[in-house]
């Protein structure tokens, strides 16, 4: 699956994306790990935040944030 930088994703999407659990992924939300908007009650999120957890060269805190939730339920 190709991600557009300027689409908005569902949790749905975002998830198989990623390929994280529901769970993870609402985890990642609360932690600020994933940025996400919440529109008439269900979250949407920009593509340009998946590829930033998608690329190698993400910024050290967030990495350590997402190995640590990640790391935490394995």
């Amino acid at each position: 699956m190709i991600v557009d930088e300027q689409e908005i994703y569902t949790p749905q999407e975002t998830i198989q994306i990623l390929k994280i659990s529901d769970s993870t992924f609402r985890r990642l939300i609360r932690k600020g790990v994933i940025k996400a908007a919440k529109i008439g009650g269900q979250y949407r999120i920009l593509g340009r935040h998946i590829l930033q957890l998608l690329n190698p060269s993400l910024p050290g805190k967030v990495k350590k944030a997402y190995k640590k939730v990640v790391n935490e339920f394995e």
